[in-house]
Order: C-alpha cells, then structure tokens, then sequence
C-alpha cells in the first residue's frame, strides 16, 4: 500500500469540491472525459480537494466485467492517466476505482496530487446483498488510516465502511479530521432520509463531519439519485446537492476550536416522498435507452393507465418528438379506450397511430381450428390477440429502431397477469417495480405536478377518463381485472405483504384477508416466477424488486403451512 508523503504547510482552510455525476459502466473513456472536465472545474474554484464517487472510473456497478483480465488492466491504466494529469494543479483528486495488489482485486480510492499516486486506501466492509455481491470480487482492505492532504487528516471510508460504526470510529481515533465519503448507492423508497439519518449516527459518535458523495444515474435496473450532502458535529446539515440531477458542489471548510466546519453551503429542497418515484423512473427510463444507443422510444397504448403512464413518462425523458404510440384493436376494444388512447396522445403531443388485429388474429384462430377442436374458448384465444400484438410491436421496433417499452406493473407481474411474447414484450419497463395503486397515485400527482428536469408539459397529462375507469385486458367481452383478480388495493396489500414484507401466510390472514384467497394469490406468485424472469428490466423502486432484490427459484417445493 502507498504511504502518505511528508505533508504539505497545514491549513485552517479547505475548499472541498463533490462531482455527483453520471458515470456509465464499463465507458472508460467517457468517465475520463466527465473526471477531466471535473478536475478542470475544481481547479477553476479554487479547490484544494475534488471528490468522485465509488468505482467512479468503471461505473458501479461492474459485475462480471470484473473476471475480465483486460476490463482491470484498462481501469487501473485509466486510473494512473488521470493521477498524472493532476500534474500542474493545485488539486488533490480523490478518484474510486478498482485496484490490484499482490494479486487481490480491492474496490478502493486512489489520492493524487501534483500528478502523483500518494496514497491508496481499500474499502474495508463489502456488502454481500440482495443488490452487490462484492465480496465474490474484492478482498476486503483493512482498516483503513487518515491520509494527509493539504496537511490535513482526511478519513475517506467507502460507502458501506459508514455502515459499520468501527471504521470511521477507528479513522477518528487513528486522527481523521474530516470524512469524505464516495458512494454508490441505489434510490429505493425514503432512501435518502435514511442515509442522513445513517450519517448523522456517524457524526454524532465520532465528532468531526462527514461528506457524502453519491452517484447519480441509471444503470439497468438501479438509479442513483445523487442528493448528497454533509452532516457537521451539533447535527447541523451543512449541504445538499441536487437529487436525480448531476451536481458539482463547492463548498469551504474552515477548522477552529470545535474542528471543522463548513462556511457555505447550499442546502437544495430534497425530492418529495411523492415525486421521487415518477423522477426514478423518469431517470431510469432515460439513462437505460440513451445508454444503450437507443434514440427514440415506442409502446402500445391501450387507453388503460398502465400504458397512459409510460407514455407520459417518456415524454418527460426523451420529449414528445422522440416517443411514438401504437393503438391495436380488436374486436373487444371499447370506444371509450379508443377514445382515451387517442386523447391521451393528443395531450401528450406524440406521434400516434392504429393497427388493428383483426385480420390478423381472425387468420390465425382459422389456421389453429383444426388443432383446437370444439374445445371451449379460453386463454388460448385471449393470449393470441397479446402475442399479436407484441409481434406487431417489435416489428415496428425493429422498422423504425425505437426501443419498445413495455407496461405491466407489479401488481400484474406478481400474479402472472401477463401474457408472455405478447404485452411482456420490450426492452424495459417503468412500472415493474410500481403496484397498481402506487401507478394511479402517480398519474394522478402527474397530472398536478411537472418536475423541473422533466420534458413534459405541464397540467393534465393522463386524461381523468383513464385514471377513472375499471382497468381491463379487453380480450373478451365485458372484461375487468376483478374478473380474475381481487381489488387491487386488496391485491397489493396481500402482494406488499407476501413479497416485500415475506409475512408469513398466517400473518397476512391476520391483516384481515381471506385465507383462501391468500394462498390463491401465493400459489399464482410462486408459479409466475418463470415469466418474471423473462420479463425485461425496469428501476429498482423498493428494496424487494423482482429480480434484482428477490430471487425464487423457479421449481420450488416449499409449502407455507401456517393457514390450512
């Protein structure tokens, strides 16, 4: 490990600059071009210090992209070349990045000044989580020292370090002046209020402040929401940056009798409880196409409010030019869907065209008489009309080279009440962390807000019609939901119960749920599992997303005993 250099003349003054920017994985020479405008930004304010957040120079997070020889080859040759060009700054870079030593991979950060490495530290605590499974990449460091900077003791613990009270205590105790925390950590309900309330802990025990540094950005299925901030000794909130926005924040910090303090800082209003999601899901929409090599987007628009609030989330990633909407009816299409399709098209100013499916369809169940038989109508019928039109779709997708969006929701993905190759169909989804009843809140506060980053207009967006009327497939005559599901504010609560909560089925009877139908809606969970998984990605909104934050396997015995 590297050792500090003999240090510089100490001072009582530090001007700390935090680059909450948007790094994409694996893009080395694009996260180099981002920390060079970076690097160049803090020399032009005067900072002594620039801090970028955790694996900042691979994107976090890489994955198996970490078995790669030549991935880690070319991470630590970006590394060094941007060390040496903190040559003839008055910069200190304080840059995350993976790093080899005796032939361990460690996730750390590298200190640079005057285009040399000074110091290296290793993060200490991995976690081993639903989301990052570190520890089957990085050998934990140990515990890590202060590194002088400026003549300063600075304590750098990496992101889940903080979440371990021994060691920022043991960089305190071994003289840490300040903390500067990089982080990679994912959005998910009221996560920024634990955070603070995480390092507020922190300053409380130890005495000195801390600086936290997020990323911001998609990556696949998690979003970043950058919202950093700093929590002086006395609980005082020093700063806070933009949330779901890129951020550069500069900030002086001044030492006196009560250690250090910040002189300036601006403190940004934090995204609502209500408004973070729509902002997650906007930004993951737009960070997973755009990263992608996608320029424009497509879906099918039923005139339901699954499909009314997709579209209107694209338009506020990409603008009404770049979202394209398809209405395919058949037979039991509704006038009223018709007509709120169209409607919502029109308010959200976006290319909108019809495909029926008749024909289509119509020659198909010919072609399948023989096979079928006289055997009753059922969801074989149903399902070619979904499979249909998801064929229709991807060839209009592939045509026009927009990324077909699909819009199932949660609630609908959790029983299974999607038909697989047909409206699962798409390269990724808003809604697969949002149940029903979050998707109406949304619309609804849609429709009374318009977000600052968003390229949306502003006032009604869904039409009330949408958000009023029984949600329906329309594969046959007369159909709802409810016709083979229960309320959905039934459903959800036994599906928040069952999968985010894993309440056992007794426990969820005793919410006030009937026992038969609790283990209807767990049977259907568990043997929908294999549609999940082929169901394409979309934001991780709560800590148990399907997929990226609960796994079942497929095949699975098990029987929760606790209701007859």
């Amino acid at each position: 490990m590297c050792t500090n250099q003999a240090s510089i003349a100490v001072t009582d003054q530090l001007r700390i600059a935090l680059a909450q920017l948007n790094p994409k994985v694996g893009d080395f020479a694009g996260n180099l071009a981002l920390a060079r405008r970076a690097l160049a930004d803090a020399q032009s304010a005067g900072a002594d210090i620039v801090l970028f957040s955790e694996l900042f120079l691979t994107g976090y997070f890489p994955d198996d992209l970490l078995f790669k020889p030549q991935f880690v080859a070319d991470a630590v040759t970006a590394a060094k070349t941007l060390a040496a060009e903190t040559a003839g700054t008055d910069v200190a870079l304080i840059l995350p990045t993976i790093w080899q030593e005796h032939g361990a991979l460690y996730n750390a950060v590298l200190v640079a000044e005057k285009g040399r490495v000074i110091a290296t530290r290793y993060k200490r605590e991995l976690p081993n989580s639903d989301v990052f499974y570190e520890k089957r990449y990085f050998a934990a460091g140990p515990l890590p020292l202060p590194v002088t900077i400026k003549g300063v003791q600075v304590g750098i613990p990496i992101c889940e370090d903080i979440w371990h009270s021994w060691v920022c205590e043991h960089l305190v105790r071994e003289g840490a002046e300040i903390l500067l925390c990089p982080n990679g950590s994912p959005y998910w309900t009221d996560k920024q209020h634990h955070r603070k309330e995480l390092v507020r802990a922190r300053v409380a025990e130890d005495g000195v402040p801390m600086l936290y540094l997020n990323q911001v950005g998609g990556q696949d299925e998690l979003v970043y929401d950058g919202a950093s901030f700093a929590i002086e000794p006395g609980d005082r909130l020093a700063f806070q940056g933009k949330s779901f926005a890129e951020d550069f924040i500069v900030t002086d910090w001044r030492r006196g009798e009560q250690g250090w303090r910040c002189a300036n800082g601006v403190v940004e209003q934090l995204t609502s409880v209500e408004e973070a999601p729509w902002r997650a899901a906007v930004l993951g929409l737009r960070d997973y196409v755009r990263k992608n090599g996608f320029g424009q987007v497509m879906l099918g628009l039923s005139g339901g409010i699954d499909s009314a609030v997709v579209a209107a989330m694209a338009v506020d990633a990409f603008g009404p030019e770049k979202v394209h909407c398809i209405m395919l009816p058949y037979r039991y299409t509704s006038e009223d869907s018709l007509a709120d399709a169209r409607d919502c098209a029109a308010k959200l100013g976006v290319r909108y065209d019809v495909v029926a499916i008749g024909a289509p369809v119509d020659a198909a169940l010919h072609e399948l008489a023989p096979i079928f038989g006289d055997r009753p109508l059922d969801l074989a019928e149903e399902n070619i009309q979904s499979r249909m039109r998801g064929t229709i779709l991807m060839a209009v997708s592939n045509k026009l080279g927009s990324m077909l969006l699909t819009t199932g929701n949660k609630s609908e993905m959790g029983v299974g009440y999607a038909t697989i190759y047909g409206d699962m169909n798409g390269g990724y989804n808003p809604l697969k962390d949002m149940f029903k009843m979050d998707v109406y809140a949304l619309a609804d506060w849609r429709n009374r807000h318009l977000p600052g980053d968003c390229l949306g207009s502003s006032g009604v967006v869904i039409p009330q019609s949408i958000i009023d009327k029984a949600p329906s497939a329309e594969l046959r005559p007369d159909q709802t939901d409810q016709d083979s599901l229960p309320p959905y504010p039934v459903l959800d609560d036994i599906l928040r119960s069952m999968v985010e909560d894993e309440m056992a089925l007794g426990d969820i009877v005793a919410r006030g749920h009937d026992p038969a139908l609790v283990k209807r809606i767990e049977r259907l969970v568990n043997i929908a599992e294999y549609k999940r998984r082929q169901s394409a990605p979309g934001p991780k909104l709560s800590p148990r997303a399907f997929g990226q934050g609960r796994k079942y396997p497929i095949t699975n015995g098990y029987k929760d005993l606790t209701v007859g």
